[in-house]
Order: C-alpha cells, then structure tokens, then sequence
C-alpha cells in the first residue's frame, strides 16, 4: 500500500474522530471533562464468544480471590522465578529493557526458550489443588526480535513512517512474530502508536510520523502482522503473537516533549490526533493496550477511569485487557509502586511491577479482600485476562519449545527475513541534499568511509537493541548484521570501486568522495529527552569541512531518533541522507547511494519525512498544519535521483541562547552548574586535581579528626521518574589512600530524611592510584523521597581517607550490580 491508499485510510480515520488536527495548547486552564459520546465507536475487534465466556466462567468459579489477584500481577524476568510463579500463580511476567536470563544480554535464544519452558511448566502445575492457568510472557519487540542475538532487527519506526508503506509494515509484524515464537514468548508489547508532537522527546524514533495519517494507516497492518487477520482461522494462533497497542494515550504531546509528562492538547485534538491510532488497531482485533506514563490535564492515565474504562472499553468496544507500564501505577496520585487499589479501580487490567510485585499483591489482595477493590471490578479484569489466554490458545497449548517454531533457529535471521529488513532500510532513506549528482556513487571510483557511526551495527540500530539504551554492544552480537560500512564495501567493490575504512578520516591516497556516517548516540525513553534539536556533535563535522576544504566531494549519512538542526553539515556536504536508525542490515543504505555497474541507480530514494525538519535549533514543536509552518524541510520532503538536489547556502545562527545544559550532571570538569560542591564538618578538604584536563576533578581528603562530609546539593528536584527507570549515581573515581574507617554514600530529601549506603566493604583492600567507574541505583537509597531530592550526592568519613572524583551524574543500568552493598 503506497501513500495515496494510506492516505485515505488516514482521511477515513480522521472523519470517522469527527474533526482535523490542530496544535495543542502550551498552558493549562485546568481538567476539561471527557465526553465519551463525542469519542468514535468500532465493533470492539474480535467478538465475544460465548464458549470461551462459558470456559471463563466455569474457570472463574474455581479460583480463590488469591488467585484472582496473582492474574492481575506481571513480575519482571530479573526479580522472579518460576518457583515464584508456582508460589503465587502470577499471570504473567515480561523481560524489561536490560532484563536478560542470568543477567546474560548475549544470552543464546536455547536459553531464554528453556526458561520460557520453566516459567509454563511452573504456571501449569496442579500441585496441592493449584489451577492450571498459562503464564503470559510479554517482551518488548520493537522493531523485530531486538532483544535476542541474531534476530532481524528492522529499522526503528520514525525510519517506516517514512517508508510510507502500510504493506511493508505488515510484514515486519509477521516476521517479528515468527521469530518471537522461536524463543517461547506469547506477546509483544507493540506497535506504538504515539503521534509525536516534539522532537525533544526521547521516544520521537518510537512513533512512526508527526501526523495521525500514517500512524491510522499503519496500526491495523502492524497488528494484523502479529496477531493474523482477524476473522482468519491462524489469528492468533500458530506463528502469530499477541500485539499491543501503545501508549494509552498523548505520550507523543506532553509539554515540551518531557517523557512522562503532561499533555495538555484539548479534547478534540487529544482524540483526533494522539487517539487516531487506536480504533483502527481495535478494529483490527488487538488484544492489549498498555496505559501510558503520561498525564492529560495533570491526570495519570494509569488511573484516568473516564479514558481507561468510559473511552477505551466501553465507547470504543475494547474487549482484551490493559496492562500498566513500568511500575506506571506508582505515579498515580495517591499511590506507591506497592499499593494502587486507585489503577485498577480506573479500569487497568494488569499491573507491570516489574519489581514491586511481590508487596503490591499482598496489597491488592487486602484491597481485593476488604472491598476497597470492588469485587466486580477484580473479576471483570481477570475475565479480560483469561479471555486474551482462552483466544491465544494457550490453554490447549504444549510448552513453549512444543510449539510452532519454538526452538527452530533457522527462523532468526532467516534470508528472507533480513530480504525484507534491507527493503525496509531502502524505503526509510531520506535525501535532502544531493548537489552536483554525488550521488549516486559511480563504478570505479575511490570511495572513503568514515565517521564514527560507520562500522558500528549498534550505534545504527539505536535503543532497544539488546539492551535497553542500545549501548555496550559490538558488531559481534549482531551475527546476522552487517554495518553501514559493511553494505558499502561490498557494493562498492563490486562495482569495479575501491572502499577505504577510516576510523580517524584520514587517507594516504585522496578519495574521489568521502562518504561520513555519523549520528546520535543510541538512547531510549527519559535519557534521550532533549531541551533543543540541535545536533551538539562536532564529529561529522570537523571531518565534513576538512574534506571540503581538501578539495574531496562528501556524503553525509546521518542517524539519528528524530529531525535535528543540521545546516552546519548540510552546508559541509555535497549530499546528505537522513537514515535514521536503519537496525542491523546496513546494506540497505548501499542499495540506494551505489550505482550498478552501468552508472544509473540501483534503487532510487522513496523514503519521504514524517517529521518536519527544523530551520533553527529552538523550533520546537514544528508540525505540518501548525500555524505559521516555516520548517527548513516539509512534512512530506524527499528527494529523488530526478530531482535537483542542490541547497543554497543555509544560515548557521542555530537560535540558541545558550548552550543547553544537562540535569542529569552533577559533576563534571569541575562544575557542579545549578548544585553546589561544598563541606559540612571540619575535617575535610578539596582540593583541584587534573585528570584530562587542568583541575577537572577534585581530591577529597578526610583528616578523621571529626566525622565529615562533601555534598552536591541545591534546589529539591524529581527524580521518581530516574529512579523508577532504573537510573544509577554515576561515579568516576581514584582512590588516592584507602580509608580507616567509615565511609558512607548518602542522598536526602526535602524533608531532610537521609538514604545511606555503607561503602565501607567494597572499598577494603581496592586497587588505588587509578581511576574507575561505579554506580548505584537510586533505588539503592528506599527511605528517601526521590520526588524531591536536594543532596543528590553525599560522601562521609569519619577516619582518614582520600579520593579523587572527576564526574558525578545519572547513568543507566545497563548491567552493573543495582545495590553494590546491600
């Protein structure tokens, strides 16, 4: 399906919400009041069928509220076990982010399916009068299989919209399918179905267009990819997964692009543009939805009764369940991570407490037991849970590795799985510049290759790719992969061309065009939220100009989660490619910038922007249909081998005041920015010591002569969203003497309540005189109120000690041990 037919599903979609997209408001005038009669109604999807509603009913008659309960309950991969599961009967469990078997991010999928067997086999045992209820497992697969090495890991969906192919995006979904099946999971949390509204936010690359056009048009072919046609004896049966549709809702309009924020648009455009997704893809037959973080008018959809329960299932007919997000109820107002009667009173179905569980079902239990959890509302809920298990067939189905597929690893990666990824890598190709025919390379030419995103399948396959930021991988982990450089080098040569990798840009013989690939660092959620779109990274840069300056012709590729100011680099290149995150086929990408052997192209550019591109640094939100719509490239922009590609020269004032800051760093080259470095006792002093730089850290060297701390402090700042996602204090660190006493770590609150860890233990007897990096969660310190942190560093002795420290700032978990001490 090209874009004239996703066009009018978009048009019939947007008629169908009653009213065309505007902007969203930028203040609050308070709560507006849903109208659910003015919200579109569709058939609910897949009907109720009275056998399985009988099947329920018979079942429903035989479990206890404690089994009720446990239903209601989905525990991460890293804090359960399928003993816990045979103990409680949960109904469900996911594998998060950097939730891996063992803790084993290159984890062979034989593994991760032997424990999908163990976690089943747990569930259905009937030991001691249990009921024998199937365990849902969900993972997050995104853009394919991403968290399993070797799987085919497609681009990243801001590169389909661009594609414009609802076609294309259905078969993405079978695919992924297909290769989930392999390793036993039944449910992918897919597809999102966020318009984005600003740029700034860290989740832009998750949505697949600033417009609800495409994104009405491509959520019915995803799911219909991943649960089989509706109606089809295969729905959801065989090869296909349970799909979700995410996240309920306006996560793509929060103020300012903050993840987790608040969305502030009206009704009408809360509904026509950030809703446009979701009748389609109930229509479609999708068995989940998952509530967002997000607020709208200061309401947590987590417990927004008159969305989650009067639009969404009663106006809109949804008949599956919804399921939170990470630990999404917590922020509910009123609720803690272990006690949320609040969320599923509003109509959640299904809580991700990835590691609450265990305190929040006794909670809900309690709840459940003494009413303040009506009791129809638990049985409707775990009524809409077993009735996605009795379609699903889980019931009737073996052990995973019994099942179609499970455990047929010739489907990872099959060819025409990775046929079908490199034509989506083509398709999502943006060209923005081609001035002078650069492109597309020639036979026979000396063609360089540089740029430090060049020869990295990580980096071009951003977050969500085996870990949960994307980070601490190498092209090894991606045997079915081949990079950017990779693609080139092989078209190249064949082509009768000569191909140059260069890890620094120089060359000893001059190229006859330097092709630079460069971009954003991989990042997912909150860490990539942004306070501009500007590109702060000289890297492409430098070496752009260098070679203009030398005479050299360029081609800028760049990767990057969302539309950025470029026009330094637009302005340093002869041509240059918006190739987004691009996933693991980077021949993709060669397919279209070389020619054949002939001279005339392989494959033209298709790909068209589904995001406005900025004129400065600071124009921000910029959507197609905003008022005065001045962006440097139209929604709809792409360039074609036909066209001229020439680009007059492009001002270089990016709009910025000042260079923008990070909230996240506490301590860096020095600088503490809005916190302040000082003591508190008399028996510590600082002093400035080079590290990389002249007096770029300081050395603190405790006298013992009176228990002493340093602190970073300053106003109180939230940090419950950091802490719910698993977010670290960061430290760089050399031991300079060893202490001979008590050294503690500490942050505080506004109220003053300190959360301390004893560091004493991990520092007897550690290597001194170099420098090394440690980090603890934030969740380390549970007795403070991380909504309001003022110290958010504190360091104690109360003996002599000395030690350096160069950086303090807030990390990922990407691996490291959560609580070093405890």
């Amino acid at each position: 399906m090209r874009l004239s037919s996703l066009l009018l599903i978009a048009l019939l979609a947007s008629l169908a919400a009653g009213c065309a997209p505007a902007s969203e408001p930028t203040t609050d005038d308070g709560p507006p009041t849903i109208q659910p009669a003015n919200w579109p109604v569709t058939s609910g999807g897949l009907a109720i069928d009275s056998d399985i509603e009988a099947r329920i009913d018979a079942l429903m008659a035989q479990m206890s509220v404690e089994e009720m309960v446990a239903q209601t309950i989905q525990a991460d991969l890293t804090t359960v076990t399928p003993e816990d599961v045979r103990t409680y009967r949960l109904g469900s469990i996911l594998n998060g982010g950097n939730s891996d078997p063992y803790g084993d991010i290159r984890a062979p999928a034989e593994t991760w399916l032997a424990l999908a067997d163990s976690f089943y086999e747990a569930s259905m045992d009937t030991t001691g009068g249990r009921l024998a209820i199937p365990l849902l497992w969900g993972t997050d697969a995104v853009h394919g299989h991403n968290n399993i090495v070797g799987a085919t890991v497609f681009p990243h969906n801001i590169g389909l919209g661009a594609a414009r192919n609802a076609e294309l995006m259905e078969q993405i979904g079978a695919i992924t399918a297909r290769e989930v099946r392999v390793t036993g999971m039944d449910w992918t949390f897919a597809p999102t179905l966020a318009v984005v509204r600003d740029d700034r936010w860290g989740r832009t690359y998750e949505g697949y267009a600033e417009h609800p056009e495409v994104v009405a048009a491509y959520a019915p072919a995803v799911v219909r990819g991943l649960q089989g046609e509706l109606g089809s004896d295969t729905f959801l049966q065989g090869e296909k997964l349970i799909a979700t549709a995410k996240h309920f809702m306006g996560d793509g309009g929060t103020l300012g692009g903050v993840d987790q924020g608040d969305n502030l648009s009206s009704e009408a455009d809360f509904r026509d543009i950030h809703g446009a997704g979701y009748p389609p893809a109930i229509e479609a037959g999708v068995q989940t939805v998952m509530a967002s973080f997000s607020s709208w008018h200061g309401t947590k959809m987590h417990g927004y009764e008159a969305l989650l329960n009067d639009v969404l299932k009663e106006r809109m007919g949804f008949n599956g369940f919804v399921v939170g997000d990470w630990n999404g109820h917590g922020q509910v107002s009123d609720c803690t991570t272990t006690s949320c009667p609040a969320a599923l009173n509003a109509g959640l179905d299904m809580y991700m407490a990835p590691d609450s569980w265990e305190e929040l079902y006794e909670n809900t239990l309690a709840q459940a037991q003494s009413g303040e959890i009506p009791r129809a509302r638990l049985e409707d809920a775990v009524r809409r849970i077993l009735r996605v298990k009795f379609r699903a067939g889980l019931f009737e189905a073996p052990r995973p590795s019994e099942r179609l597929l499970g455990g047929d690893l010739s489907v990872l990666g099959a060819p025409e799985h990775l046929a079908v990824a490199r034509q989506a890598v083509r398709e999502s190709l943006v060209l923005l510049k081609n001035a002078n025919g650069v492109l597309p390379l020639q036979p026979g030419q000396r063609v360089l290759v540089t740029g430090e995103a060049a020869d990295d399948i990580g980096q071009q396959s951003g977050g969500w790719t085996l870990t949960w930021q994307g980070t601490n991988t190498t092209n090894a982990d991606f045997p079915n992969g081949q990079s950017i450089w990779g693609g080139l080098q092989e078209a190249i040569t064949a082509i009768g061309g000569t191909a140059v990798l260069s890890a620094d840009g120089s060359y000893a013989q001059t190229p006859d065009v330097a092709v630079v690939v460069f971009g954003e660092e991989p990042y997912a959620e909150f860490i990539g939220d942004r306070e501009d779109v500007d590109y702060p990274l000289d890297d492409g840069l430098t070496l752009l100009r260098t070679y203009r300056e030398a005479g050299i012709p360029t081609v800028a590729v760049f990767l990057s989660g969302r539309a950025l100011w470029m026009n330094p680099e637009l302005n340093a290149s002869e041509a240059f490619v918006a190739a987004f995150l691009p996933g693991s086929q980077g021949a993709g990408v060669a397919d279209v910038l070389v020619a054949g052997p002939d001279g005339a192209p392989r494959h033209d550019f298709t790909g068209t922007l589904s995001y406005s591109w900025p004129r400065t640094a600071v124009q921000t939100p910029l959507n197609r249909d905003d008022p005065a719509y001045d962006p440097l490239f139209a929604y709809g922009f792409g360039l074609t081998y036909a066209d001229d590609g020439s680009l007059a020269v492009l001002s270089e004032e990016s709009g910025l005041e000042a260079e923008s800051g990070g909230e996240g760093v506490f301590f860096a080259a020095g600088e503490t920015g809005t916190r302040t470095l000082e003591t508190r006792g008399e028996g510590v002093t600082i002093t400035a010591v080079d590290r990389d730089a002249q007096e770029d850290s300081r050395q603190f060297t405790w006298s013992g002569t009176n228990p002493a701390s340093v602190v970073i402090t300053g106003e109180a700042t939230d940090y419950a969203r950091e802490a719910n996602g698993e977010l670290g204090l960061g430290i760089q660190y050399r031991l300079d003497a060893l202490p001979e006493g008590t050294v503690t770590l500490f942050v505080e609150d506004a109220a003053g309540t300190r959360g301390t860890l004893d560091l004493t233990a991990l520092l007897d007897g550690a290597e001194t005189g170099t420098w090394g990096t440690v980090a603890f969660m934030l969740r380390c310190f549970p007795d403070v109120d991380p909504a309001s942190l003022t110290t958010v560093f504190g360091l104690e002795a109360d003996a002599p000690f000395t030690v350096s420290i160069s950086d303090v700032r807030l990390v990922p978990n990407e691996g490291q041990v959560l609580c070093p001490t405890s």
